[in-house]
């Protein structure tokens, strides 16, 4: 397990809010970010895949990039989401967002990219930004796969690759991997797919999750849970039984948003009223229907104790 992440918490992923013409609200993203600072949020990260961030412009992901800047204010970190289908839209994404003041970058590799073009990849975002870098490990389709072997000798020998989110088929598996292979070269590992496995995650030895910020005061709750934990004799961070019960309570939402996902995401914001609508671009598709409505303002409703 590594302790000396700089980053630690939930890192909220605030989506990009669109209007009825499908342009982006910029208001409404500025709420977006200003909900999950004022939530508790350690960190923010955009823009992304939560953010809908491949089907945005390169004008507007720059954009997003500014105002995340700008709204947060220094109050927490923000990540920077540079992910391309070239290294060469990464590398002007990274060196936009170092210009604008983030704190560190996230990138997943090119889809299609294997062996010496991830390597290159990441050397090239870590030269140009010279900042922290952290190895966004996905699937398809969102993204390949990066052998846990090349993350470990890319953490070892690539100066500021020091971070993992980690979101592929083991995460949990993965992230042992990484903490017993790359030691203190590792500064943190966090998780992905909605925080829907922190709990095995944190035992695991993780600095925290990135999930979207629809529920970021739940997620806020739950953490809080988790650090009363402490260590057990084996290393291992302790799963208290309040986060335990909180994760459990949350599994539904989870589970929701696993099955719509950015349409999820926007239709509980729009719910809370933290959004002027759910609109999403295409080939983010997966409507909800008058029963998923009722299904989703249940699933808030049930839940709405671990929200602030």
């Amino acid at each position: 397990m590594s302790n000396n992440s700089q980053f630690r918490g939930v890192y909220a992923i605030p989506v990009t809010p669109f209007n009825e013409d499908l342009s982006v609200d910029w208001d409404s993203l500025r709420k977006c970010i200003e909900f999950s600072v004022d939530a508790g949020a350690h960190g923010i990260v955009l823009p992304v895949n939560a953010s809908e961030g491949p089907y945005l412009t390169d004008d507007e992901r720059k954009q997003v990039l500014k105002i995340g800047v700008e709204v947060v204010d220094g109050a927490v970190p923000v990540v920077g989401g540079v992910s391309g289908s070239s290294t060469a839209i990464s590398v002007a994404l990274t060196k936009t967002a170092a210009e604008l003041g983030v704190d560190s970058v996230m990138a997943m590799p090119p889809n299609g990219a294997t062996g010496p073009i991830v390597w290159d990849h990441y050397v090239a975002i870590a030269e140009t930004g010279q900042l922290p870098v952290w190895i966004q490990n996905n699937k398809p389709p969102a993204g390949p796969v990066v052998p846990t072997d090349m993350m470990v000798k890319m953490l070892k020998e690539v100066e500021h690759v020091d971070y993992v989110k980690e979101e592929s088929y083991l995460p949990g598996q993965v992230m042992t991997q990484l903490f017993e292979k790359a030691g203190d070269a590792v500064k943190g590992v966090m998780g992905g797919m909605g925080g829907r496995y922190l709990v095995d995650e944190y035992r695991r030895g993780s600095c925290g999750t990135m999930p979207a910020g629809h529920i970021t005061d739940a997620h806020v709750k739950l953490w809080d849970a988790l650090e009363k934990g402490g260590i057990d004799d084996q290393g291992l961070q302790i799963v208290t039984d309040e986060a335990r019960g909180i994760w459990e309570h949350m599994i539904p939402s989870l589970n929701f948003e696993f099955m719509f996902g950015a349409n999820a995401y926007k239709a509980a914001y729009w719910r809370r009223g933290i959004i002027k609508t759910p609109l999403t671009r295409n080939p983010a598709n997966k409507a909800l229907d008058k029963l998923d409505y009722e299904e989703l303002d249940l699933i808030l409703d049930r839940m709405s104790d671990l929200f602030d």
